[in-house]
């Protein structure tokens, strides 16, 4: 009898089913209960009956076959809410399967409901008005982080093995670093985002949070690959879990900033990523390299760009819906409104490409960068500005200096847990080339494998 959620990775979760030794109805069952008992706050909507129809009807040898899992609520699942996380759409009702979703479900997933994201993806945060706020399982009361931090959450929290995210400017990695868990961000394109695929601003990314690097290693072969309703979506070489493990590390050029030149880091924390970068360099036999990492500020002009899509979503109901925005969101599109023009698309175009090239310049010097994930472990939840609060070391405006320049360029990154500090989680990001998203996985392996981290939070349901 199976009374507590699987607290390893979701792929011996298959093993374990397809042994006999577990059951992916009472498996679904314990996650459901360890939901309703939780007070994370992770979840903004649980579908019990379709999860354990779902169970029922499990095929265990799919390679998802019989998991109960997640799906992040910026994703759309048919016949569930499609609120973006906002008041605004808060009786809306998805219409389809995203391409991700469709996948899953082909893969034998169980999904058992929507998690927590921030509104419309907006903020690196686990508070919305529409849900209220999501708890770091490693510390009740400290955020999540976001966008994807109800993911994160129950993924740390021990209520579900495996769940989706996404990663615009680091919503995959950053509650990943928070969190303790595995957060890849692929090659721009690597999951397609379709169907009806929302093209700019060519940073967004579809991915997991999970436990371990061959789970993370698994989602990429049940969900990459082209799809023609996602003109930028890849092909995929196939073989990510069984290639695992197949890359010669030794005599990588690697340059280890934990600051990527921009951001103000807790002494903690970069002395944590300094020693597990260390660690990796010796393990891995990689050549450090001593390169200056100076790259240009992305600056007001984009992030009032990002507003674009948030535009289109609100057709026809801005102003009047202005009251039931998270006070940020409103802030900030006002502002898009007054001030975007010709002029500054011409500068956000600008600055994308002398990111762009600030980076390759580096990338010619060295084949991996290694950084801090966040610049602090997980402050306060309820925070949504750049406020300083109680022991906070740095500002919140460095969250996303140190993630977004992948997004900005398309590059690969993949967040690592590392030692912890102050008894909270604290992400390693590793950086490569575009298209080196399988080197990453086994960098990531390494680390996995020689400092091996904790696959939930203290306290986790057991």
């Amino acid at each position: 009898m199976t009374d507590a959620p699987w607290l390893q990775d979701a792929c011996s979760l298959v093993d374990a089913y397809r042994d006999g030794s577990r059951s992916p109805v009472e498996d679904t069952r314990a996650c459901l209960d360890a939901i309703e008992a939780s007070d994370l706050n992770a979840f903004s909507h649980v579908d019990a009956d379709a999860a354990l129809a779902a169970a029922r009807a499990a095929d265990v040898s799919l390679p998802f076959g019989g998991v109960p899992m997640g799906i992040k609520e910026l994703e759309k699942v048919e016949g569930w809410p499609d609120t973006e996380a906002s008041l605004v759409f808060r009786d809306r009702i998805g219409d389809h399967d995203s391409t991700m979703v469709a996948r899953l479900r082909d893969a034998g997933a169980v999904i058992v409901g929507l998690c927590t994201a921030s509104e419309f993806g907006g903020l690196n945060v686990s508070t919305t008005r529409l849900n209220g706020t999501t708890h770091n399982p490693w510390e009740h009361g400290r955020t999540a982080g976001g966008s994807s931090g109800g993911s994160a959450s129950a993924v740390a929290g021990g209520l579900v093995p495996i769940a989706s995210g996404g990663d615009g400017g680091g919503s995959i990695r950053i509650p990943a670093g928070f969190n303790g868990n595995v957060g890849m961000k692929g090659t721009a394109g690597r999951i397609p985002r379709g169907p009806r695929t929302e093209i700019a601003p060519l940073t967004v990314v579809k991915g997991c949070q999970a436990r371990s690097v061959r789970d993370v290693a698994r989602w990429y072969d049940v969900c990459a690959g082209y799809d023609f309703r996602d003109p930028y979506s890849l092909p995929s070489p196939g073989g990510w879990e069984a290639g695992l493990g197949t890359h010669d590390l030794a005599g990588l050029r690697v340059a280890v900033v934990p600051d990527l030149g921009r951001a103000v880091l807790r002494p903690e924390v970069e002395a944590n990523v300094r020693d597990a970068a260390a660690a990796l360099i010796a393990d891995a036999g990689l050549v450090q390299v001593d390169v200056e990492v100076a790259l240009p500020g992305l600056g007001f002009e984009w992030a009032m760009s990002n507003l674009a899509q948030l535009a289109k979503d609100l057709d026809g109901l801005w102003p009047a819906c202005k009251d039931d925005l998270t006070r940020e969101m409103a802030m900030g599109f006002e502002m898009a409104h007054a001030s975007y023009d010709l002029t500054m698309a011409a500068q956000v175009e600008r600055r994308r490409t002398d990111l762009n090239e600030a980076l390759a310049a580096v990338f010619d010097q060295v084949d991996l960068v290694i950084s801090a994930t966040n610049p602090d472990v997980a402050y306060p939840a309820e925070i949504t500005a750049n406020t300083r609060v109680g022991d906070q070391k740095v500002g919140l405006e460095n969250n996303g200096l140190l993630t977004i320049p992948a997004n900005i360029v398309g590059n690969p990154a993949v967040s690592v847990p590392v030692a912890p500090a102050f008894g909270l989680p604290v992400g390693m990001q590793i950086m490569a080339r575009h298209h080196q998203d399988a080197l990453l996985l086994d960098l990531a392996l390494q680390v996995e494998r020689t400092l091996p981290w904790p696959l939930v939070a203290p306290g986790a349901p057991v």
